[in-house]
């Protein structure tokens, strides 16, 4: 291993050196530990230490490094806390994720860090996001995200460094090629020699460098960072290196050949550097000794502090209050008496206006929703009035735009992502449920996005452009979902959501974009998240609903049932949704029929009526009914999609329940 300090001082090549040290000693107690079952798990970054180490020190403390298991060099180089990182691993309160995630599952703004979830890929939009903020804000700063060579078959890889070269952003993105994923060797995972030659896909620059050379990376990344800091541009760095112990300790290593890990064991970054030193006199083999020393005594003073805590105890209102940022909405009314008559459509784009004007760290982003509008025009003309900067074209990629709301947000900005149809979304659902709805929970970051999802059936578009999918999300903590059915409500709950510093999907039908219209007023004005409506009053019977059931329910009782005394409950807010009104409701009413879009199994009516049942038993008169559509996918000829939606069956549904 060949070393250059070129002009570097004797007091930074001692500082490489103590750097990687750490690490090293630190895990070498950790496996110590693992045995004596003090710790229940660990992923060794020994041999790969010398990339966290340069990247790290590379970098100004205050840039933003995205670290995945392998990386504990990046936590201890930003000064973390022994006592901390260990509490950390031992799951008490002390750790940064109060025993609620494991090993480097979390991040710290203080130490401008993000962590990883499992899911390979997904740091890489966040990534985004984050330099978004950093260019939108004129900060000069670089952002660097982690790899490893088998997640880079990842799809959120190949989104975030397409966006990042699209839009110009100061993003290193390393892969650390230690030669497996798990215990696949690279040859399995995928044909490239080099992921230096993949910068040529994205259109950007490629580079490979010796991971094990710690003086090679920092010089690498210290002249990377300082030139992307004046050209901001995204650059793609192989680190080349290797894992000595297994993919985790259980996993063992007897799937790599001896005479590769021969190899790899004569070319471990701490012995070669400190023999380099040696030999050039930095250091001597008392400095050694004593520096082992040193880091040893902390390592032991952490672990003693980290010892006092106890395994965390379990408070149920604690857990349940830590789901969402804590927020308490303060409605706003119109400043004066201006309405007029607007569309649905026409409403969701004035309060997205007013939104862009109230909050100047607001960022839209959506497939074509510059200079053409969106597909549906909701932004038609807001490029002209906010700028590209802020009106931002997107690749087709929605996990890394998704992503990219939560870097936002770390950074204090927030976002509108639209969806351009809801059925799209799947490609995002991992980072709105894994990322955006768990990252305040976990580590305490709010997820400051609204997630727009143009909905529903009747357009006759066919099962990829009409779908209701508003219950895959109701089942996540940490996610907030609304759902207008009225232009009135469209805007106030989309003017609230942005406002909310939690992660709210707002869900709005296609049908009603240009087939209802309100006088509401010209202001500025929220409505309530979590309140439901009263839409109609009766003792009857009472029905539940959201979306475009409040409408076949209207219909139904004006125009064939007038007689009739039944109520109508719009839920408005299907999660967290209004248990207080539909239990006075239902006290009231002694019936219920819950009515929605979606499907019927598994549905939100299904939770509504279990919780009905649950609590306001001693109350109702008849079972809860439930009216949804057919357990299908929803059919593309006109005559096939109303037979599958609830319409048509609602006013028996009702005669039925009345009989009861």
């Amino acid at each position: 291993m060949k070393f250059d300090r070129k002009n570097y001082s004797d007091s930074l090549l001692k500082d490489l050196y103590e750097s990687i040290l750490r690490p090293r000693m630190i895990e070498e107690k950790m496996l110590i530990l693992l045995r004596q079952n003090k710790i229940s798990k660990w992923f060794s970054g020994i041999g790969q230490e010398a990339i966290s180490v340069g990247v790290t020190l590379a970098l100004d403390k205050d840039e933003y490094i995205l670290p995945m298991h392998r990386n504990l060099g990046v936590f201890t180089c930003r000064d973390i806390p022994f006592k901390r990182l260990f509490a950390q691993w031992q799951g008490t309160m002390m750790g940064f994720t109060k025993g609620r995630d494991r090993s480097f599952h979390f991040g710290s703004n203080e130490h401008h860090i993000v962590g990883m979830i499992s899911h390979l890929g997904p740091q890489n939009g966040v990534a985004v996001g984050i330099s978004l903020a950093s260019k939108l804000k004129s900060e000069n700063k670089v952002t660097v995200v982690f790899n490893g060579d088998g997640g880079t078959s990842e799809g959120d890889f190949h989104e975030a460094i397409n966006v990042a070269a699209v839009w110009d952003l100061p993003i290193l993105f390393i892969v650390e090629n230690n030669g497996y994923g798990l215990s696949t060797p690279s040859h399995e995972q995928f044909r490239c020699k080099s992921f230096a030659d993949k910068g040529i896909g994205y259109g950007i620059e490629g580079l490979s460098i010796d991971g094990n050379n710690v003086l090679e990376v920092y010089d690498t990344f210290s002249s990377l960072a300082s030139d992307l800091r004046q050209r901001p541009r995204s650059v793609l760095v192989e680190c080349r290196t290797f894992r000595i112990r297994g993919h985790e300790e259980a996993s063992g290593t007897k799937y790599v050949p001896k005479e590769l890990m021969d190899e790899w064991s004569k070319r471990d970054p701490l012995q070669n550097y400190e023999s380099y030193l040696l030999r050039e006199g930095v250091i001597d083999l008392h400095y050694i000794s004593e520096l082992k020393n040193k880091i040893k005594t902390e390592i032991e003073e952490g672990l003693i502090l980290a010892n006092k805590e106890t395994p965390p105890v379990p408070d149920t209102e604690t857990e349940l209050y830590d789901v969402y940022t804590p927020y308490t909405q303060i409605l706003i009314k119109p400043s004066s008496d201006k309405t007029s008559e607007k569309r649905y459509i026409d409403a969701i784009s004035d309060g997205l206006r007013q939104c862009m004007e109230r909050f100047d760290d607001l960022v839209l982003m959506g497939q074509d929703i510059a200079e053409y509008g969106g597909v549906f025009k909701i932004t038609e003309g807001f490029v002209e009035r906010f700028g590209k900067a802020r009106v931002r074209n997107t690749p087709i990629c929605e996990s890394a735009i998704v992503g990219a709301g939560l870097g936002l947000s770390v950074k204090g900005m927030k976002s509108m992502i639209e969806m351009q149809f809801a059925d799209f979304v799947t490609e995002g659902f991992n980072q709105i449920v894994n990322n955006l709805a768990k990252s305040y929970w976990r580590w305490g970051q709010s997820s400051d996005v609204v997630v727009r999802m143009p909905t529903g059936a009747g357009t006759a578009a066919g099962p990829f452009h009409s779908q209701s999918n508003e219950a895959w999300f109701f089942h996540t903590p940490g996610l907030k979902i609304v759902y207008p059915a009225t232009p009135y409500d469209a805007k106030g709950l989309l003017c609230a959501a942005i406002e909310d510093p939690n992660p709210v999907l707002y869900f709005e039908h296609k049908l009603m974009y240009r087939s209802l219209r309100e006088i509401i007023p010209d202001d500025y004005y929220t409505v309530e998240i979590g309140k439901a409506k009263l839409v109609r009053e009766g003792t009857e019977l009472g029905i539940i609903t959201y979306g475009m059931g409040v409408h076949w329910a209207e219909g139904i009782l004006k125009e064939e049932m007038p007689d009739v005394s039944i109520a109508l409950l719009d839920l408005r807010t299907l999660l967290p949704w209004d248990k207080e009104t539909v239990s006075a409701f239902v006290r009231k009413t002694n019936r219920i029929l819950i009515l929605h879009e979606d499907t019927l199994t598994g549905g939100i009516g299904a939770e509504i009526s279990a919780w009905i049942n649950e609590n306001c038993f001693a109350y109702l008169d008849a079972p809860v009914m439930r009216l949804a559509s057919l357990d299908t996918p929803i059919p593309f000829a006109a005559t096939l999609e109303q037979n599958f939606l609830p319409k048509g069956r609602l006013k028996a549904k009702i005669q039925e329940l009345l009989k009861f």
